[in-house]
């Protein structure tokens, strides 16, 4: 796959390039994602380490940009005070991912919310958008958004969405975007596909969260930047629409939202 002769731009919004997958091959996949029209790629952090190294992938490539933040498996490491220092890298573009993940063995309910809560204000005062991780967990997720609405001024993203369509069209009342990504290629994922044809366009960003959730035809396979055409020409399909206007409007919204 090589679309370097086309015109089309995509941003691949959320990617984990400090995962152990992509160990000394984070050059050569910046490189591939760039030959097959990959603009810019946004590499998330999940706690302290892994913020700082995603600073430090940031700053080797002028194509790729770092979200820093606690994760909900990792908030009672919560340390506000060293992720304000982070963020004062130019190469921070956003606070994430955070939110709240409800599944088995993790941190009480009660401080994934507080941390969850603490790290919205702090991206409101940084004036940084925010990226959002939810799991098993939407309604409290709407409701802690809802409430700390006014802290949402810069926005963000609901990253990897797998709630309704129903609820997707309340996150974007608050302003915020829906970010599809692999699985909306899966057979199996009526939901997410369902939720892709309702939101608007102006309010869509696509991710891969490589290196999980490759989409079909490389389902089972490590995820990487490149492949968000794929996830780009499956989201036309959905929405009956080229290609190309999927990419100049994402691409444009994740420009516009992160600043880059």
């Amino acid at each position: 796959m090589n679309l370097e002769k086309s015109n089309l731009n995509f941003v691949d919004t959320h990617a984990h390039l400090t995962d152990c997958a992509f160990e000394g091959e984070i050059e050569t996949v910046v490189c591939r994602a760039h030959e097959n029209n990959v603009g810019a790629i946004i590499t998330s952090g999940y706690d302290l380490k892994s913020s700082k190294e995603a600073i430090l992938i940031s700053e080797k490539f002028k194509n790729v940009f770092a979200s820093i933040g606690y994760y909900p498996e990792y908030c009672e490491n919560f340390d506000e005070k060293s992720l304000k220092n982070l963020a004062k890298s130019e190469k921070v573009v956003a606070i994430g991912e955070i939110g709240l993940q409800y599944t088995e063995n993790m941190p009480p309910k009660e401080k994934q919310i507080d941390v969850f809560e603490k790290q919205i204000k702090l991206a409101y005062e940084l004036k940084l958008p925010i990226v959002v991780h939810c799991r098993d967990a939407y309604g409290d997720c709407l409701d802690i958004l809802k409430k700390n609405k006014e802290f949402l001024k810069f926005g963000g993203t609901l990253h990897c969405y797998a709630g309704s369509k129903e609820m997707a069209e309340e996150f974007v009342k608050l302003g915020l975007h829906i970010s599809i990504g692999g699985v909306s290629t899966f057979k199996n994922a009526q939901k997410t596909k369902d939720v892709a044809s309702v939101v608007s366009l102006d309010k869509i960003l696509l991710e891969t969260d490589c290196p999980y959730l490759a989409p079909v035809p490389f389902r089972g396979k490590r995820n990487e930047p490149m492949y968000i055409f794929v996830i780009a020409q499956n989201l036309a399909e959905i929405k009956g629409l080229q290609v190309e206007e999927i990419a100049k409007k994402t691409t444009e919204n994740a420009r516009r939202l992160f600043g880059i």
